[in-house]
């Protein structure tokens, strides 16, 4: 039997079950109870909601509403697949526009019925085990099961308490799904370190649906492998823009649905690490990831509500400067989360007092091999385990990468094995070994020819070659100096790559004869400048045209200026 038929004829089983009078029902508001809501809502909330009704309006020409079609009611995802993770962003996003007098979608019959066409799509997605699948790379996949269900169990709700007309059309194929994804949830597995609090929170919302005593088990036996935090208060994932986030906000939920408060702590002590890892503008590092978010561009709208939320719990004034930051720099961003602050009016209360955040530090993150200096208005971070070992931001300007390679064997591009502070300032180093190799012992050569039964771990080696590589970053008036220094084996080629944030225009440099984007800086002092803002950078280097070092990571899509020497190799370059 397909997956399909399954859920249409089963419903003789309780956890398909939608309206069974052991499951808690949502107490349904009289339009005079809107009304008054509506009038208390704070304007940043009243914002959210407008924002929120945009991304329906991008959604919504993704329906399918061809009643000939077979994926009537799904929505297509951005490879033009109705997938289960689009139905449940058209689900989530159009079931808060309901329920609020604010949203110029409020009631509206039309959306009801699209809604209630994708919540039975949604539903004939599911398969018979309660999962679903992520069409990119997960198949009956629990984790992203969990992801659906803490969406969409808040949106069902809301939905529930409304007054909205006819809304049974949508609530009635939700609570169908939800409950038997719950099922799944009792059971299934996981892949990463965040999927097990993902899980916990769905289940935690299950249970405010439901109360199976399975629920608090399943997440019980979870929790009780203890939260992966560090000492410096990061997630395992170092996902300091997708997945910090979300254990935090996954976490909270998991405290409040199965009252648990010692979990509170942990999300404590991100959102404080969190204060030294913000550039001036309000963008958080993502260099030291671990995560397909190592080195985008990210800001704080993730962590809005954690921020807000512990904010109004512990009366935490940073925690408030934390918010009053998204709300300048990132507010449109945090649409997504609305369905948090229409269910808990208690996130509606004014913040406390701002405090202010740090903005002056010299801070080592050892577990994230990430050190980070902030002066005021520039920042930079310093990491090992990373081809770009050092960033450097200023008043709205990036110099979001340093790194550098040597035609060493094909592996000579840099990657510190260690970061170590001292008086010198923040160093990173590297040794690399370049043998030749002998024949094969005598008494062990196969006799067929055959290369691969002669490893290489077994002969002897010759003529080694080796190479030294030290990076010492300092800090200095306004800015930095990073002292580049390779030795070992002589006359090896290196480039030097100072790669920037577009947007900005060089003076000083030269551009490169063939390659767009790329430039040297062949002697004096380069700037980079935009917006009245500079970051200026040298003395030039420039002893050869080869930038694109056989072995080494390909140029970025981003300006980017190159040094260029041999070793014996020693620069001192200044950053301001």
């Amino acid at each position: 039997m397909n997956r399909r038929k399954f859920i249409k004829h089963n419903g003789h089983l309780m956890l398909l079950a939608p309206f069974a009078p052991n499951l808690l029902v949502p107490e349904a508001k009289s339009p005079a109870a809107h009304s008054r809501e509506r009038s208390e809502k704070p304007d940043w909330l009243v914002r959210m909601i407008r924002k929120n009704d945009a991304n329906l309006g991008n959604l919504l020409p993704r329906l399918v509403e061809d009643r000939d079609d077979p994926d009537v009611g799904g929505v297509l995802d951005a490879n033009g697949m109705p997938s289960p993770h689009a139905a449940t962003a058209f689900l989530k996003t159009g079931g808060c526009a309901l329920v609020c007098p604010e949203s110029v979608h409020y009631a509206d019959e039309a959306l009801v019925e699209k809604m209630g066409h994708a919540a039975r799509f949604l539903l004939s997605l599911q398969h018979s085990d309660g999962t679903i699948d992520l069409l990119s790379t997960n198949f009956h996949s629990t984790p992203d099961t969990g992801f659906i269900v803490k969406w969409l169990s808040p949106v069902w709700r809301l939905l529930g308490g409304s007054a909205v007309p006819g809304k049974d059309r949508i609530t009635q194929p939700l609570k169908q799904f939800l409950l038997q994804a719950g099922e799944a949830l009792k059971v299934g597995g996981i892949h990463t370190p965040n999927h097990r609090w993902v899980v916990c929170s769905a289940l935690a919302e299950l249970y405010k649906i439901k109360q199976d005593p399975a629920y608090l088990a399943r997440a019980e036996r979870w929790l009780s492998e203890g939260i992966d935090m560090d000492a410096d208060g990061q997630y395992e994932e170092k996902s300091s823009y997708i997945y910090s986030s979300l254990s935090n906000r996954v976490l909270i939920s998991t405290a409040r649905g199965f009252d648990k408060p010692q979990l509170y702590e942990y999300v404590r002590r991100n959102l404080n690490m969190n204060f030294y890892y913000l550039h001036p503008n309000g963008e958080i590092v993502t260099e030291a990831s671990g995560r397909q978010d190592n080195s985008i561009i990210g800001t704080l709208e993730n962590y809005y509500y954690p921020y807000r939320y512990m904010a109004l719990k512990d009366g935490n004034g940073q925690y408030a400067a934390a918010c009053r930051l998204i709300e300048e720099t990132a507010f449109e961003k945090t649409a997504g989360f609305l369905y948090y602050f229409l269910e808990d009016k208690s996130l509606w209360e004014e913040l406390p007092a701002a405090q202010a955040l740090p903005s002056s530090y010299s801070k080592v993150f050892p577990n994230s091999n990430l050190a980070r200096v902030r002066r005021g208005s520039y920042d930079a971070s310093i990491l090992a385990k990373s081809p770009v070992f050092f960033t450097f931001h200023k008043a709205g300007l990036a110099l979001q990468g340093v790194r550098f390679a040597s035609a060493f064997f094909g592996k000579g591009q840099f990657v510190s094995e260690s970061l170590t502070e001292g008086e010198q300032g923040f160093i990173l180093s590297s040794y690399l070994k370049g043998p030749y190799y002998q024949p094969f012992p005598q008494e062990k050569i196969p006799g067929d020819g055959d290369w691969a039964k002669m490893p290489r771990s077994e002969r002897p080696q010759s003529e080694v070659q080796e190479l030294y590589s030290k990076v010492t970053v300092r800090e200095e008036a306004q800015g930095f100096s990073v002292e580049i220094s390779i030795d070992g084996t002589d006359r090896v080629p290196v480039a030097l790559e100072l790669i920037f944030r577009p947007g900005g225009t060089f003076v000083g440099t030269v551009p490169h004869e063939t390659l767009e984007d790329t430039y040297y800086l062949k002697s004096g002092t380069g700037t980079y400048s935009h917006a009245g803002s500079a970051i200026r950078f040298g003395p030039g280097l420039h002893r050869h045209r080869w930038v694109q070092i056989r072995g080494a990571l390909p140029k970025q899509d981003a300006p980017t200026v190159f040094l260029t020497g041999f070793t014996p190799f020693h620069h001192v370059l200044s950053l301001t």
